[in-house]
């Protein structure tokens, strides 16, 4: 397995001089400033690849190379978005890079309600707590029937939150939810999500699935032609938001995924955090189920509670049984030399982090601190070569 890292380019705070005090060998990136629909261009690309190959990493994975919303909601004409996203496909493989990560959540990326929630023994971490979303949902967006998304118990604790708050906690979290996105995008504000959230009126599950086999039969083929594979990213968290379908959150929604365009090119990122908030998936099985369709692979952790909530936990910690999903992917990469592919080393990335020791200063995207996610990175490597010398 190969060790990668999370890099924003000109947009981060971290340099490539830093990160290769972390012994990652793999940058993961993406042309962020692109606004979504418009093509990747070569010289652009090439630039951001010659920083990194210059500062001594591989670029092998992009992430991501957005979907743009009219695609998602399959709205009109949409026969130029494809094209500028085929064109994008061709520019990155003539530079060289192998896997395209990306996701179909419709509107919003990964959700979080609290940015720098309080650990134990110190330090911060990315926190989803339903009772906010409710409060947001019910009572800030004010959408209709969203009432019914709930538990009455959530519901309880949602009014309790929302009439205690103050103007400034509403608008950090809503700032909280906006720091998904990861790209040049639109940020909204309550009012903002609301209108924009007018944009799905009527489209349910069965349509987002229509319009995301559509874009699976318009870019896997060319994938196939250019030898780029493409690994979707599960839904973050695995649950309808906002009353808006999340289609990838378990293993029966990744076998739909899979088979809606059957091809060595459509697969799976494999993110242990986005499927393991799902108090019903098993990710050693899960992983063992579509282990040769995983491209590309994220590796943390989270601690789930009763009522839906959940927090991020060390990489080692929470409730995801890491060695035995690990345990998984090596034995997969084995099998894949064995049998001669080309493709046998998955990327991986330590994803997320604590924010811990100085990590609050450098003010870094949420999620993505330097010192937190070393710390996860050390902790996998270990793991790793401890894992190998059993198998050997």
């Amino acid at each position: 397995m190969r060790e990668g890292w999370r890099w924003y380019g000109e947009f981060d705070k971290i340099s490539l001089p830093e990160i290769a005090q972390t012994g990652a060998t793999e940058i993961v990136t993406a042309l962020h400033g692109v606004p979504y629909g418009d093509i990747w261009q070569t010289d652009a690309i090439q630039s951001v690849n010659a920083r990194i190959r210059n500062a001594g990493f591989n670029w092998n994975v992009v992430e991501s190379l957005p979907i743009h919303e009219r695609i998602k909601r399959g709205d009109g004409d949409l026969s130029g978005l494809f094209a500028n996203y085929r064109q994008s496909m061709a520019n990155l493989a003539a530079e060289g890079i192998k896997v395209i990560c990306y996701n179909f959540m419709p509107l919003v990326d990964w959700t979080r309600t609290d940015l720098r929630s309080p650990v134990k023994r110190g330090g911060t971490c990315l926190r989803f707590s339903i009772e906010k979303i409710a409060a947001l949902d019910v009572y800030m967006i004010e959408r209709e029937g969203a009432e019914a998304d709930f538990t009455p118990e959530t519901l309880r604790d949602a009014k309790r939150w929302f009439d205690a708050s103050t103007t400034a906690e509403r608008d950090a979290l809503i700032h909280a939810v906006m720091c998904g996105l990861p790209g040049a995008y639109d940020r909204y504000d309550a009012a903002n999500l609301k209108q924009a959230l007018a944009g799905y009126e009527g489209i349910g599950r069965s349509e987002i699935r229509d319009n995301y086999k559509r874009f699976l039969d318009e870019v896997i083929p060319a994938a196939e032609e250019l030898g780029l594979r493409f690994g979707v990213h599960p839904d973050d968290p695995p649950r309808d938001i906002f009353g808006l379908p999340r289609i990838v959150s378990n293993a029966d929604d990744i076998d739909w995924v899979l088979n809606a365009h059957k091809s060595p090119a459509n697969g799976l990122t494999f993110c242990a955090g986005s499927l393991g908030a799902n108090p019903s998936n098993d990710l050693p099985s899960i992983a063992q189920r579509f282990a040769d369709k995983i491209h590309f692979i994220h590796l943390r952790n989270v601690t789930k509670e009763p009522n839906g909530s959940f927090e991020e936990a060390a990489h080692l910690d929470g409730d995801t049984d890491m060695p035995a999903l690990v345990s998984v992917l090596l034995k997969e990469e084995k099998r894949r030399q064995t049998s001669g592919r080309d493709d046998h080393q998955m990327v991986f990335r330590p994803d997320h982090g604590h924010e811990l020791l100085d990590d609050e200063s450098k003010q870094t995207h949420p999620g993505y601190p330097l010192v937190g996610r070393m710390k996860g990175l050390a902790e996998i490597r270990g793991l790793i070569d401890g894992l190998k010398h059993n198998m050997a």
